[in-house]
């Protein structure tokens, strides 16, 4: 089985049957979907409730969420952006269906977003924060959504952890408002009750062949093993 509480690093621990979900067997690929997985899968139907024609925006497209965003987004019917940094990670999303990856250091997201998608975005799938969630919501469709996963760019600052204040001025009011668009957030351990459902679904894709998930290649022995 596989499980999300404190004490993971245990050699043995007692878990509520709640919290534990069976999957087929003991392989690496499987350990993505809790977290990353559930996160991806649950974030587009629940809260950005993506559908199929749908133009959808991954930040970070090639991290370990966004990679599955990505693949489910595109599962969905949706037409799938997502933005990375480096040539190695637009194959990388190229190869996992992405339609259009963008270079952020190579590639002006707003021009490309502009003159491409000129209809806007009706969903974006947002972790990074600062410039790209301005540049995310400059460029939502009429009734468009955000879903803020996080935003890694605030995460390391002298201060810890600090909201950009772009996010909180009074100009994004009247952005959402002349679009009738929305910013939602999204914290996995709100949505419990429909783990079982997600996972269950997450791990048919993966043995169906609909689904990658990528693990690091390199063997983990121990906390001492971590750079």
């Amino acid at each position: 089985v596989m499980f999300m509480a404190n004490g993971a690093f245990a050699e043995f621990m007692n878990v509520p049957a709640f919290h534990a979900m069976p999957v087929p067997s003991m392989e690496r690929k499987f350990l993505p979907l809790l977290v990353s997985g559930l996160t991806a899968s649950i974030a587009l139907e629940q809260v950005g409730e993506a559908k199929a024609g749908q133009t959808v925006l991954v930040t970070a497209a090639a991290g370990g969420t966004g990679m599955f965003a990505v693949q489910l987004a595109k599962l969905k019917g949706c037409t799938v952006i997502g933005t990375c940094s480096s040539e190695e990670k637009v194959r990388f999303l190229r190869s996992i269906g992405c339609d259009r990856p963008v270079n952020y250091k190579t590639e002006d997201l707003n021009a490309v977003l502009k003159k491409e998608f000129p209809r806007g975005l009706d969903v974006v799938y947002e972790s990074v924060g600062a410039k790209m969630f301005e540049t995310a919501v400059n460029r939502l469709a009429p009734r468009g959504r955000v879903i803020v996963i996080g935003y890694i760019s605030g995460y390391h600052t002298d201060k810890g952890i600090i909201p950009d204040a772009r996010a909180t001025n009074a100009a994004l009011c009247a952005k959402l408002l002349n679009k009738s668009a929305s910013v939602r957030g999204f914290l996995l351990f709100h949505y419990a009750d429909v783990w079982r459902r997600h996972s269950q679904d997450l791990l048919k894709l993966v043995l169906d062949g609909k689904l990658q998930s990528f693990v690091c290649p390199e063997k983990f022995q121990g906390l001492d093993s971590v750079n």
